[in-house]
């Protein structure tokens, strides 16, 4: 009797997780999980991006003159492939962050956060040589590695995920409101040091993150209100302390909802141009030798990085806009699917982190290039040129598919149920 039921125990191991799984990925890792959405998501999003890095910084054919776009040099020459090796990097992250189970990165979590900080600092040291901290647009926001910049604020999006699901996962304190202030502050740390590089684009990403992490884990709908309360009646009194090009920003795109097209060759310069090449795509796009003409001859700053969405549209139209939303619901519907499937406290509310990071950087980026908001320097997860980016969006898809791969154990209690709801 008992023969039979070790054999029968074999036999659901066995079918559970495959041998060669589960050498690699622990006893009952499974490769049906809904997280393949966001794999795939993900890699369409790349590959895209990787296209439209081409079109926006390679030569039209028999381009007499127009603005000069240096490549940068090395093995993988151009933008285009540069990008391709990162993406390289980026998967290879990702396999690499899938092997161990979510549990031993949680004890890695806290270490990592401290090192994301204290690059955070080391870019805000004055004495610093520019060779090392350069800045761009009056950024001080990557460190120089040689053939390579690092951009701590884009590991630091995956660090503050782990470490609030870390804090989150077993505790009952943040469904008071006084219990709010301590992920509050773990958030707080890292939106100073990165307003102060100065980057507020993606400072501001931290505060959705940590709203749907604390709204995944339990905390109340009416406390969170009233800290949304709070902190939009306090907005008024930090206008005077933006910099003057943030301000500038914000009263250009109130003249640009006014109609007033007078600062078109002012400071809604490049919202301007990214909003009429983004329309010269019309329903399906131009051809890739018309799009590449297009884009070199009206000029458009940060036309790979920041503003790639009106590339996509000037390349591929509407319908490339709309694939972009498809692409990122996609994404969406796979992390949350997962995070629902997901019993585990701290797996959970890192995929639910992770996804309000992608797509509240989707939403910000869509909207800077259609005009609706003002640019504050986000880029396009995935799709945008960038090293850091790319390779930190990957791990991210990684660390949702490493969560999705393991099947919640029997008897796991229910996640963050709570007996007077």
């Amino acid at each position: 009797m008992r023969s039979e039921t070790r054999a029968t125990c074999d036999r659901e191991r066995q079918l559970r997780s495959p041998p060669v799984l589960s050498r690699v990925f622990g006893e009952g890792a499974t490769l049906a999980h809904p997280a393949w959405l966001t794999a795939l998501a993900s890699l369409g999003l790349s590959l895209l991006g990787l296209h439209c890095i081409g079109v926006a910084t390679a030569p039209p054919p028999a381009a007499p003159g127009g603005e000069a776009f240096e490549a940068p040099a090395g093995f993988f020459s151009g933008w285009g492939g540069r990008q391709t090796l990162y993406l390289l990097i980026g998967l290879v992250a990702a396999l690499f962050v899938c092997v161990p189970r979510p549990r031993v990165l949680r004890l890695f979590s806290w270490p990592a956060m401290l090192g994301v900080l204290a690059l955070l600092v080391f870019l805000l040291v004055p004495w610093v040589p520019d060779s090392i901290v350069t800045p761009r647009n009056g950024t001080r926001g990557w460190i120089s590695l040689g053939v390579f910049d690092l951009q701590p604020s884009e590991l630091a999006k995956i660090a503050f995920v782990l470490v609030t699901a870390d804090y989150l996962r077993h505790r009952r304190t943040h469904r008071t409101l006084l219990g709010l202030i301590p992920p509050g502050v773990l958030a707080f740390v890292p939106i100073v040091l990165i307003t102060l590089q100065p980057d507020f684009g993606t400072a501001l990403l931290f505060i959705p993150a940590l709203f749907a992490m604390l709204l995944a884990a339990g905390a109340r709908l009416k406390h969170l209100g009233a800290v949304v309360v709070i902190a939009a009646l306090a907005a008024p009194a930090a206008y005077p302390l933006l910099l003057p090009h943030q301000k500038q920003r914000i009263v250009g795109l109130i003249e640009q909802v006014r109609g007033d097209r007078q600062s078109a060759h002012g400071v809604n310069y490049q919202s301007f141009t990214a909003m009429t090449l983004a329309g010269a795509g019309r329903a399906s796009g131009l051809d890739e030798s018309r799009a590449r003409t297009l884009v070199r001859f009206n000029r458009l700053p940060e036309r790979h990085n920041d503003m790639i969405t009106s590339i996509v549209m000037a390349r591929f139209g509407l319908l490339g806009g709309l694939g972009l939303i498809v692409l990122y619901l996609t994404w969406m519907l796979g992390g949350l699917l997962a995070a629902a499937l997901c019993r585990d406290p701290f797996g959970r509310l890192v995929i639910v982190g992770l996804s309000a990071f992608v797509g509240a950087q989707a939403v910000v980026n869509l909207g800077m290039n259609v005009g609706v908001l003002p640019i504050i320097g986000v880029p396009l997860p995935y799709v945008s040129y960038g090293g850091s980016s790319l390779i930190s969006m990957w791990v991210a898809t990684g660390l949702v598919t490493s969560i999705a791969m393991r099947r919640p154990s029997r008897g796991a209690r229910d996640t963050f149920e709570f007996a007077d709801e």
